[in-house]
């Protein structure tokens, strides 16, 4: 019995228990330099939902009428330049061509220039009412406007040479950063910035069957996304900010990465012990990744609340979008290339020589 007892005794303690609360402990020994890392990550994450709602909010005041479309696509004729809305010409038998094209359903001419109504610039849409492409409002002689402009239901508005009545207000109808006002085809082609154009561009609801290689030449064909690049501002705005979002996101990859490198570095005496009394190795990875995964999660998610708090105190002033896509979005991506960061880290966790715990050498 006592031989019993003592071979008890020299019994090593289960290492699964051991290693399921060294990442804890570590944390609260460490909990300095861990408050710091977290803090680095809170303000990377910052940055980046702030990033993701000015882009978004910058992105809706740039496409946010070309968005609302109830067509599929967007014809417009092969212009050189960036801003295609501004060189796209299409005529009334272009209209009638695409209407004819198999898989098209609906072709509607669609008018886009910028004219003034009294001393605010709006950006000026031409449909013709009724049409699938019009606000369900417009009707001759009449202007559907952006709530931004102030203006009131009933109101009479002079715009070119016409005098129209205000028919309705929407929420959120904008393009390039002016308000929209949606006015008659035929008003629309009355005034000066329209060049005399029939129309800017055709809007196309379409199926499955259509295909866009027998469209008429001289007309691009362009998914409602896609056309998000033939509006000027978009196209350099959303380029710029995104590029920045990325590049943030890399630098953080690499500063967890870096962090989790050194810690590692630092603990790996600690690892040998542990993998000298029988800790797998799987057992020390998932120890690792624990650590880096409570310091992102903690450091992003103060981050990211605190930037949703910021965006939602500012989104009346300055152009910002706070929903799931501009907050847990950046979140989650975070938390993935840090864990990633961190996984580049873990080499010496796998080569770690149990003999370092014995003082033996690498």
């Amino acid at each position: 019995m006592s031989g019993a007892r003592a071979e008890d005794r020299l019994e090593a303690p289960p290492i699964e228990g051991v290693t399921v609360f060294l990442a804890l402990r570590e944390l609260r020994s460490a909990r300095g330099r861990f408050t710091l890392m977290a803090a680095v990550i809170a303000l990377l994450s910052l940055l980046v939902v702030i990033l993701s709602g000015l882009t978004a909010g910058l992105a809706a005041q740039s496409v946010g009428a070309l968005d609302r479309l109830p067509s599929y696509r967007v014809a417009l004729s092969a212009a050189p330049g960036q801003d295609g809305f501004a060189t796209s010409t299409v005529t009334t038998r272009d209209v009638d061509d695409l209407a004819r094209t198999p898989g098209v359903l609906e072709a509607d001419a669609w008018g886009v220039t910028t004219d003034r109504i009294d001393e605010d610039a709006v950006a000026v849409l031409g449909a013709e009412p009724g049409s699938a492409l019009a606000p369900h409002t417009l009707a001759p002689e009449t202007l559907v406007a952006d709530r931004s402009l102030g203006l009131e239901v009933g109101e009479s508005v002079p715009i070119g040479g016409s005098t129209l009545r205000v028919a309705a207000t929407v929420d959120g109808d904008l393009l390039n950063h002016l308000p929209a006002v949606w006015v008659p085809l035929d008003v629309w082609q009355s005034l000066p910035g329209s060049g005399g154009k029939d129309a800017t561009a055709v809007a196309l609801a379409t199926d499955d069957t259509f295909d866009p290689a027998e469209a008429p030449d001289g007309l691009e064909i362009l998914t409602r996304t896609d056309a998000r690049a033939a509006v000027g501002s978009y196209a350099a705005e959303n380029g710029s900010l995104t590029l920045i979002r990325g590049l943030l996101l890399a630098v953080s990859a690499l500063v967890v990465g870096a962090f989790f490198t050194v810690w590692t570095i630092q603990r790996t005496a600690d690892l040998a012990v542990l993998k000298a009394i029988g800790a797998r190795t799987t057992y020390l990875l998932r120890d690792a990744l624990a650590q880096a995964a409570i310091v992102l999660v903690v450091g992003a998610g103060t981050g990211a609340l605190v930037g949703a708090a910021a965006g939602l105190a500012v989104s009346s002033k300055v152009p910002f979008v706070v929903d799931a896509s501009t907050t847990l979005g950046p979140l989650l991506l975070l938390v993935v290339l840090g864990l990633a960061g961190a996984a580049a880290a873990l080499r010496r966790v796998v080569n770690v020589d149990p003999l370092t715990a014995l003082g033996g050498s690498r």
